[in-house]
């Protein structure tokens, strides 16, 4: 079917909807089948439940396995519960495997052999669903190709054309060899069968030296490989290196996006969302903020002991109290921008625990540098504010050890985090500007009550 791409999504919408009303399923069905695949999943996504339930089982099953597909999970659990164990068996059947057992594996487990036993191929689907979601294995399809090291390139081009999955151009980059035993023995590129000597072997012209995640591999890692090395593909192995599936470059982007999400909402201080914001309910997004709200309330109250601690001090110099927002909004804005640079390099690969020395080296001669250019700065703030000589002096000094205090903390808690294997995202943002808060009031007063003989 020729496929649209001029229309617009919000114009189809409306028709679809017309459609609907006046009970034509058929005008429907078409024109939800003239669109690509993930402007079916958005046009789809917008239709009341009951729409979606009675409209997708009337689709052609490949439309309707595309957009189970493009759909955000949680949605695509939701409509697969509302269908048919038959209408989702034949659905399923035309999805790729990694992306049917991503689905199979989030419903009740009777009704998924259920659907198995209705499938007419569920042999490529089964093995993924031992794999757990978040690991290497759970990512991987089994819809491939293998090559043998002593086929002809002649025979691999032939089983090419004959053998290859149809809609899985994205497994054809690269073909993996393996022996007799399933042993994973070599990679070879398309391109370079299409250049090789037809008489030559494979093994003559694969490279060995292949890159490879074990199954059990946090997904992470299998991503990290994929971003180091520049990878089309990546594939999957067990504890004896027998290639078990692939991960493809469309499952490493939906990685990348999934785990950039993720980081971000960590580092705003609020627990990751299951699904897409507008459709998470108003209570859900509450919990999932409301137990960060709490324990950065509860560690603000540091900041107020340190206040009440040199309370005899700021009734004495009543001036100290008009920096206090100046200083802890400099050290929280300093800590914020040590742990996202810090942050970046763990995810790309350019630092290491092993470089925590080094990083700390560097952050404290970077922390120096800006705390020296503050500390002039609020020097001659605290002069035009009239307030002497030596509170100007104090906060300069206050100034200076806060904002290389917070460098070397916003350095050291990722890496330490790292360590701990907990995503270090939790220690940025709102956790680092509430923690710099406390100590750097500590700090500012301290060095106050020692200048100004308080």
């Amino acid at each position: 079917m020729e496929r649209v791409f001029h229309l617009n999504l919000d114009d189809v919408l409306r028709l679809v909807r017309a459609a609907l009303e006046s009970g034509d399923q058929a005008q429907a069905v078409a024109l939800i089948q003239a669109l690509r695949p993930a402007d079916q999943a958005d046009v789809f996504s917008e239709l009341a439940d009951q729409e979606q339930a009675s409209l997708l089982p009337n689709l052609a099953p490949e439309d309707s396995a595309d957009i189970l597909e493009e759909l955000e999970d949680e949605e695509a659990v939701e409509l697969a519960e509302a269908l048919s164990d038959a209408d989702l068996a034949r659905i399923v059947n035309e999805m790729e495997p990694d992306e049917a057992a991503d689905l199979l594996g989030d419903l009740p487990d009777a009704r998924v052999q259920a659907i198995l036993d209705s499938m007419e191929d569920s042999e490529e689907v089964r093995p993924l669903l031992m794999h757990a979601d978040e690991s290497a294995g759970g990512l991987m399809t089994t819809d491939f190709l293998v090559l043998r090291p002593r086929m002809r390139v002649s025979e691999a081009l032939m089983a090419i054309r004959q053998l290859a999955p149809k809609d899985s151009a994205e497994t054809l980059y690269n073909l993996y060899v393996v022996d007799a035993a399933g042993i994973l023995r070599g990679v070879v590129s398309l391109y370079q069968l299409l250049q090789a000597d037809p008489a030559a072997r494979v093994g003559d012209v694969m490279d060995v030296d292949v890159l490879s995640a074990r199954a059990d591999a946090d997904r992470e890692v299998a991503a990290g490989l994929m971003t180091r090395y520049d990878l089309l593909s990546l594939p999957v192995v067990d504890s004896a290196h027998r290639l078990l599936g692939i991960i493809t470059h469309d499952d490493f982007v939906d990685i990348v996006e999934e785990e950039t999400t993720e980081d971000i909402q960590l580092m705003g201080g609020s627990a990751p969302l299951a699904g897409p914001y507008l459709e998470t309910p108003v209570l859900g997004i509450a919990r999932k903020r409301a137990g960060w709200l709490a324990l950065l309330f509860v560690t603000e109250t540091l900041t107020g002991s340190v206040l009440r601690l040199f309370e005899h001090e700021l009734a004495a110099v009543v001036s100290l109290a008009f920096f206090i927002p100046l200083l802890i909004g400099t050290g929280g804005n300093a800590g914020s921008q040590t742990t996202s640079t810090i942050i970046r390099a763990i995810a790309t690969g350019d630092i290491r625990f092993r470089d925590g020395m080094r990083v700390l080296w560097h952050e404290l001669r970077i922390g120096m540098l800006l705390g020296v250019a503050m500390a002039v700065i609020g020097f001659g703030r605290a002069l035009l504010w009239g307030t002497g000589q030596n509170v100007a002096l104090a906060v300069s000094a206050a100034l200076l050890m806060v904002v290389t205090w917070a460098n070397i903390m916003g350095s050291v808690l990722p890496l330490l985090a790292t360590r701990l294997r907990i995503d270090p995202a939790i220690v940025s943002g709102p956790f680092m500007s509430t923690l710099v808060d406390a100590t750097g009031l500590l700090i500012y007063l301290s060095v106050a009550k020692v200048i100004l003989n308080l």
